[in-house]
């Protein structure tokens, strides 16, 4: 990046030179000119990461204003497009009731001069639909605008009509053609049927004036909106520029990254399964020599038993003590090493049965033991069914070993839901429990709390505890004080019914 400053230097430079207007005479030319080098000169004095973020600023700056212009012009489109919708509905009306008036008026006519009622069908027809179109023209209109008083006007000017046409009927159907002779030839209702033929042919050409309106206002705001869509592709399409000056300038060294982390963990993984089967070497290597201490001491105990005092066979018993307890801990040592290595078998695991499986199984440590259980209702969760039996029998059978010197032993195993996606377990007992300062060292390789000759153990099992459940993608963790018991935690994740 450095060796391309001066190239870029140069371009910015000549890009000025050619960039800035000639020097003018006049103070304010001079300012002018002033004030584009000094902003000039700030943008070449930044960064190439400080030019594109200013650059992000700015383009999400006008993207926004252009987003809240569109809405406002979509929003005016809209409503636009409803009220032309309601004109249009309106006109159409309009037409409507008139072709109703005169077919009215005309049939009415033609009732007078022959008397045959079958003319006054389209009276009849007007007089049931007058309110009818009334309401209609009502709900296309504003209660407060100038074509809601012209439907008002207009219903009474229909009214009228039919009012003058109903008087006329009844007289000729009292008096005959002869009483009636003047209006059959000029028209009951000429005067409220021109009125009305007027109010309707100027509520269509204010309707006409507003569609005519809203038309310009529409075809502005979509001239508006495409050239402000166009806006937005072009500042779109700095952005995209600039992501990818961005992206140009930074792959390397991602790149370079990304490949010594690969390599790097590529190394981890070799050095992981080098120490793991180290261990398992190690393990398998050390089991003869113990087991021959462990049988030649109990036969020198046997072939000496009656000539070795006291001092000796206590010696000797500690040797066997001690080749055991070192075998039991290469057992154990070979269980983690093969948690490592173990392929998971992922599956719903239903812990109720789960832990009634590790209680029978814990039988025989429970005999002439007093214990309270307390065992909760268990949701099922996913994961590998035989590691998860060891995780429980590992904290159960901790929790039956720590609660020996209680009297009263209580044990409890529950859960709670912090998290939706998940479920904490717990094994709570109110054993000796811990010191809360060296809460951190439990879950290590051979890490004990207590004296070997209190309580018996490796330090293995918790270890291979927060192996498996770290494998399943969960966290363990205690709580506990001297004297009060502890509690441990395990997250795992909820099953989700199958769909």
């Amino acid at each position: 990046m450095s060796t391309d400053e001066p190239k870029q230097q140069q371009t910015l430079d000549a890009d000025v030179d050619v960039a800035l207007p000639s020097p003018q005479p006049g103070a304010r030319a001079m300012a002018q000119h002033s004030f584009i080098t000094s902003v000039l000169r700030s943008i070449q004095q930044r960064s190439i990461e400080q030019r594109v973020l200013a650059g992000f600023g700015l383009v999400f700056a006008g993207i926004l204003v252009i987003s809240v212009i569109s809405y406002r012009n979509m929003t005016i489109l809209i409503r636009n497009g409803h009220q032309d919708q309601r004109s249009h509905e309106f006109i159409q009306l309009l037409g409507a009731m008139g072709q109703a008036m005169d077919d009215a008026e005309n049939g009415h006519r033609r009732f007078l001069v022959t008397g045959d009622e079958s003319y006054l069908a389209a009276y009849h027809t007007l007089r049931e639909r007058a309110p009818e179109f009334a309401r209609y023209l009502r709900e296309l209109t504003s209660p407060d605008s100038s074509q809601g008083a012209h439907v008002t006007h207009l219903e009474q000017l229909i009214t009228q009509q039919l009012q003058e046409e109903r008087n006329a009927i009844e007289l000729r159907n009292k008096t005959g053609f002869e009483a009636v002779r003047g209006m059959a030839l000029t028209g009951v209702a000429k005067a409220s049927l021109e009125a009305a033929r007027k109010l309707q042919a100027q509520m269509e050409q204010e309707e006409n004036k507003a569609l005519a309106q809203r038309v310009i206002e529409s075809t502005s705001t979509t001239r508006s909106s495409i050239i402000l869509l166009s806006i937005g592709a072009l500042l779109l399409f700095v952005l995209l520029a600039a992501v990818y000056y961005l992206i140009r300038h930074d792959i390397t060294a991602r790149r370079r990254i990304a490949e010594e982390l690969h390599h790097r963990g590529e190394l981890l993984e070799a050095a992981n399964k080098e120490l793991e089967a180290f261990s398992y070497s190690v393990s398998h290597d050390l089991r003869a020599p113990l087991r021959h201490i462990d049988g030649y001491a109990s036969l020198l105990a046997k072939a000496t038993a009656l000539s070795l005092d006291d001092k000796a066979k206590r010696y000797l018993h500690t040797i066997s003590e001690a080749a055991t307890r070192m075998g039991q801990l290469i057992d154990d040592l070979l269980v983690f090493s093969r948690m490592g290595r173990q392929e998971m078998l992922r599956g719903t695991v239903n812990l109720d049965q789960l832990i009634a499986a590790v209680l029978h199984d814990l039988r025989h440590d429970l005999q002439d033991r007093t214990i309270s259980w307390t065992i909760a209702q268990l949701p099922d969760v996913t994961g590998d069914a035989a590691m998860l039996r060891q995780v429980f029998v590992n904290l159960i059978a901790n929790a039956i070993k720590f609660t020996g010197t209680q009297p009263n032993a209580t044990i409890e195993i529950g859960s709670r839901s912090d998290d939706p996606n998940e479920a904490v377990l717990f094994v709570r007992d109110n054993g000796v429990g811990f010191d809360m300062q060296y809460a951190n060292k439990l879950f290590g390789v051979f890490q004990r709390l207590h004296r070997a000759d209190e309580f018996e153990g490796t330090g293995i099992g918790l270890a291979n505890v927060r192996r498996i459940i770290h494998r399943h993608g969960g966290k363990t963790w205690a709580e506990g004080a001297l004297g009060k018991g502890a509690t441990f935690y395990v997250s795992l994740p909820i099953a989700r019914p199958s769909t």
